[in-house]
């Protein structure tokens, strides 16, 4: 089986004028070191929003004209643009989907979980919303409350052009139509943080890069504050000491809205799962995935969290709470949380399992 972790793919949605392409264009520019290919997906012949974004991708462009990519019922089609795209000489890190206006989001996410690329893994949807039309577009789209319902982050673009009062009316209407938990990012002009979705550059524990890089570094004299990252905070939270479980996944499962991303890595210690599992969250969607530890790789748990509005000591006091005395003597059956959240392998992949270990997580 392939060693190399599968390529996030993450699902940037919203109805037609919502942004969505100066949101990816803003991706692009403020990627760094990170490799990001691109699936557009125009309605149409004429691919507006592939020209936009070609010369900043080059030859990780995917473009697919002439219709809505969600039409195509079994897959195939984007699993072969997805195979184009995570072949190994093309190193990409991460890879974005910019939907079709009149794509159906939840049919996309599906293929996606049912892409037979092993290559690939779904990295979660984010639905983009025009603050200034928002009321219109509900009204000429009823699926818009549905399309919110299934995102894992919102974004709520234009807010530049609606005063404090509308903005605050808006975040509490999108917070009752999604689901509960979902966070609402507000941006002007496109403007979010890239280490909200994925990493801006690949990083490790010998890197040093879990702190939360100053990712827009613009010309000497520019104001700091009005960098895009500066509407968040992060916060960073290691321990030598192993994770519990069962700890861990009650602090997931309650975190609060405005913890838009945690990524890094956790370890467990507990018998048959003492692997490392890097995690990966963006808004309501959470993975773990499982590797082994490097050689001569400390045994800990390294994670960053970056929100809006969060405060970082209760954060750190409800995760030092989740630390494990005694992970040897923690039963198998506690990661069976932890696992739900784990792509399984294909048949053809899974190990055989050893005695005493689960069949599968429930």
């Amino acid at each position: 089986m392939n060693s190399r972790q599968p390529i996030p793919v993450v699902v940037l949605a919203g109805f037609l004028g919502s942004g969505k392409t100066t949101v990816l264009n803003h991706l692009l520019a403020g990627r760094g070191g990170t490799r990001i290919g691109v699936v557009v997906n125009d309605f149409g012949s004429i691919e507006v929003d592939a020209m936009a974004v070609a010369g900043q991708v080059g030859d990780s462009m995917v473009s697919l004209g002439g219709g809505c990519l969600c039409c195509a019922v079994d897959g195939s089609e984007l699993d072969a643009y997805l195979e184009k795209l995570s072949a190994p000489v093309h190193r990409i890190d991460v890879i974005v989907i910019e939907a079709s206006g009149l794509a159906e989001p939840q049919e996309m996410v599906r293929m996606l979980m049912a892409s037979e690329n092993p290559a690939v893994r779904y990295g979660g949807m984010v639905e983009v919303v025009d603050a200034a039309e928002f009321d219109a577009t509900r009204a000429r789209h009823p699926e818009t409350d549905r399309h919110l319902a299934v995102a894992d982050l919102v974004v709520l673009n234009k807010t530049d052009r609606v005063d404090a009062r509308e903005r605050a009316r808006l975040e509490t209407l999108l917070a009752s139509l999604c689901a509960p938990g979902t966070p609402v990012v507000a941006a002007d002009h496109g403007r979010i943080d890239p280490e909200l979705l994925f990493d801006r550059r690949p990083w490790t524990e010998t890197r040093g890069q879990l702190s939360f890089e100053d990712l827009f570094a613009q010309a000497d004299g520019h104001d700091h504050c009005t960098h895009a990252h500066a509407a968040y905070e992060s916060t960073e939270f290691t321990s030598e000491q192993a994770m519990s479980p069962r700890r861990l996944m009650d602090f997931l499962d309650r975190r609060p809205a405005g913890l838009y991303r945690i990524k890094g890595f956790v370890w467990f210690g507990v018998p048959g799962h003492e692997e490392c599992h890097e995690v990966h969250a963006v808004g309501r969607f959470l993975r773990f995935a499982p590797r082994p530890w490097g050689r001569g790789e400390a045994r800990r748990t390294q994670l960053v969290l970056i929100g809006s509005g969060t405060d970082g000591p209760a954060l750190l006091r409800e995760l030092e709470h989740c630390r494990e005395e005694a992970p040897r003597e923690v039963p198998p059956e506690s990661m069976w949380g932890v696992l739900r959240y784990v792509a399984r392998p294909r048949p053809e992949e899974e190990p055989e399992p050893g005695p005493g270990e689960p069949g599968e997580a429930p």
